[in-house]
């Protein structure tokens, strides 16, 4: 008799069981208070930690690019996950006399060279202009 109650009790537990699990992997997909608030669109998988790197690499590529005599001023800097965007024209008349000649695909060389020379680049990406727009 004893064994007949533990096989009752067992099956019970795993019917209890595999209703929960059953439950749980259905789930509620009934909106949660939270995103009325947060769209998924502003969820952003960046760390304040990596933010605060990226803010800090954004401000030493544009001290950079501000130093560098060679080179057009007016560059704008965005910079996320260490990846460098460069935009703005790279058209300058007095660029590109002390590193590189000057020309227009040289200037985009020292430009190129003087952000990744920033500790934390992992990558630069251009947007450039190439001529008088």
């Amino acid at each position: 008799m004893a064994s007949v109650l533990t096989n009752r009790n067992l099956k019970s537990v795993l019917v209890l069981l595999s209703s929960t699990i059953f439950l749980v992997a259905c789930g509620d997909d009934s909106p949660s208070p939270q995103s009325d608030l947060v769209s998924e669109s502003e969820v952003s998988n960046i760390s304040e930690a990596d933010i605060a790197i990226d803010t800090g690499i954004k401000a030493q590529v544009e001290l950079a690019l501000e130093n560098a005599s060679d080179l057009p001023p007016g560059f704008t800097v965005a910079v996320s996950e260490g990846v460098v965007l460069i935009s703005g024209s790279v058209v300058c008349e007095d660029c590109g006399g002390m590193r590189t000649p000057g020309n227009i695909g040289t200037v985009q060389q020292s430009l190129g060279g003087v952000v990744r020379a920033v500790p934390g680049v992992m990558r630069v990406d251009f947007d450039l202009s190439y001529g008088s727009d």
